[in-house]
């Protein structure tokens, strides 16, 4: 039996094979992504938990930096201000994977620690080669992309035009707020 199935998955074309993806909806417009388990299992595991926890749904792009990146899944709006949402623990990074922080690739967001990332993911807007993995030192081990827009690239590049400014002791907060009013996982 599991040799039947494997000969008919060969006979299937690699489209059917399709990865998982999560549909980002905004109040932009959707955003969808293509989940790369196979090179990034870490990653994917972690954001797949806290979309399916339903995590994301109410949080916005809380960092927007036009010609760099947009970042979001750790913040919500809470009374005209953005409150942190707490967090599991922290993932191993995967930087290292092969995968490139290039145009529409969605990667974890993380702090100096190379092993901080936790719901936070940020996705490029041009290519970020000095983002990508060089080595294993606090210099060099880069931001793990785990995936890649394969839809909405047009409402990435629209939420990057939003006008910013410095809210909450934070930069490059979009004055008015872009919300992911729900992330669904499509496996």
């Amino acid at each position: 039996m599991k040799k039947l199935l494997c000969s008919l998955l060969m006979l299937l074309p690699l489209s059917a094979l399709a990865a998982p993806t999560v549909e980002l909806a905004t109040n932009k417009g959707l955003i969808t992504i293509e989940l790369d388990a196979a090179r990034a299992p870490k990653s994917v595991d972690n954001f797949v938990a806290y979309v399916k926890a339903g995590h994301y749904n109410g949080t916005v792009f809380h960092r927007i930096i036009d010609g760099f990146m947009i970042q979001g899944g750790g913040f919500a709006i809470k009374d005209g201000e953005l409150a942190q949402k707490p967090t599991r623990s922290p993932i191993a990074n995967e930087a290292d994977n092969g995968l490139k922080n290039v145009i529409g690739s969605i990667a974890m967001a993380r702090t100096n620690d190379p092993n901080s990332a936790t719901s936070q993911f940020f996705i490029n807007l041009v290519n970020n080669e000095f983002l990508d993995y060089r080595s294993k030192t606090p210099q060099g081990w880069g931001y793990a992309v785990f995936g890649k827009v394969t839809a909405g690239m047009d409402v990435v590049n629209r939420i990057s035009k939003a006008r910013t400014a410095m809210i909450g002791g934070m930069q490059d907060v979009p004055i008015e707020p872009v919300v992911i009013t729900k992330a669904t996982y499509k496996p």
